[in-house]
């Protein structure tokens, strides 16, 4: 009897906290990150910090090869949400797929050389050999051309000599004087300012050139915009947890000392120049003024990589940006 009096009660326990407490399983967001890139620095914060299940999400971080590999990764359904460019996205778009975008992240490369290399300016790179990551069609080697030819009447392609390599083996070939000067993304263009070379132009610089005043995150979070309806909460609590390991990153300098084993940072120099750089690219609003920044410069991305960037599309859609979550606007 007592025994039955046992199993009965325990019984009674489980059934009401089984129906008072339902255990609803939280949507799983994979994200798929390449295995050494920085996006893997922000969700190490999420992780730290506990914030997918401050905000109702489970993370699983799939480590992948290549940004190509992103790509194939998501059209193929192995992760749920990756980082890529909006032209990507747009692109995908006038194909049929609905894939859109949220910001991530204004920080962008520079044209950097050696100090006793003699160049200055854009124009004495006649004859030198220039190394430019991400190849023929990378968006900041198409707004430095854009740049060049508006303002100064230059044809980088025809006056320089242009070699597209990847970024690290860039960052050795000018260290190795095997290049005169060298445009690389901004993580590995702090890595070569520790080693004394100096900046010619930034991206940034380049987009003020060209009439864009507002500041333009060209890279962001991807995902599907049916699975994203299919996740609302999910995706808004991730791009929550995203703007809060932000703030942590962008006001905590404990964070950064805690993160320094995975940056790969052999001196104080990169460490600062990497911690300080991935701060002034943190994205803290993102108005109507920054999507017509946007606009205007994917009308100059087309206008300059043609149809083998962009495709048939010759604006930016909407749909590019996710409306279902959103930054403060920009003051003026």
């Amino acid at each position: 009897m007592h025994r039955l009096f046992r199993l009965i009660t325990l019984l009674c326990a489980f059934l009401i906290l089984g129906f008072t407490y339902p255990a609803t399983a939280a949507d799983k967001i994979r994200v798929g990150v390449l295995e050494f890139g920085t996006v893997n620095w922000e969700l190490d914060v999420m992780q730290q910090h506990q914030l997918a299940q401050k905000y109702g999400f489970d993370l699983e971080v799939v480590p992948l090869a290549s940004a190509d590999a992103s790509t194939v990764a998501l059209q193929g359904g192995a992760v749920d949400m990756i980082v890529a460019d909006w032209v990507w996205v747009a692109r995908q778009r006038t194909a049929g797929a609905d894939y859109t975008q949220f910001p991530y992240s204004t920080a962008v490369g520079s044209v950097q050389v050696k100090p006793d290399s003699g160049i200055k300016t854009l124009a004495e790179l006649k004859g030198k050999k220039l190394g430019v990551a991400g190849g023929p069609n990378d968006k900041s080697w198409l707004l430095l051309r854009a740049y060049a030819l508006k303002t100064q009447q230059l044809d980088l392609p025809a006056i320089a000599n242009v070699q597209f390599a990847a970024p690290p083996l860039l960052n050795e070939l000018i260290q190795r004087n095997e290049l005169d000067a060298v445009l690389n993304f901004w993580h590995y263009a702090a890595r070569l300012q520790d080693a004394g070379l100096t900046t010619v132009i930034t991206i940034p610089q380049v987009l003020e050139g060209l009439g864009i005043k507002a500041q333009v995150p060209l890279i962001g979070w991807v995902f599907s915009e049916k699975w994203a309806k299919e996740h609302n909460d999910a995706v808004k609590g991730f791009l929550s947890a995203s703007y809060e390991a932000k703030q942590i990153l962008k006001d905590s300098d404990p964070e950064w000392e805690r993160l320094r084993p995975r940056m790969k940072a052999d001196s104080d120099a990169i460490f600062k120049a990497l911690r300080d750089a991935f701060r002034a690219g943190i994205p803290s609003c993102f108005g109507d003024k920054e999507k017509q920044a946007a606009t205007d410069t994917f009308r100059i991305l087309a206008e300059t990589g043609g149809q083998e960037l962009v495709g048939d599309t010759k604006t930016l859609e909407p749909g590019v940006f996710w409306s279902g979550f959103s930054l403060p606007a920009c003051t003026p």
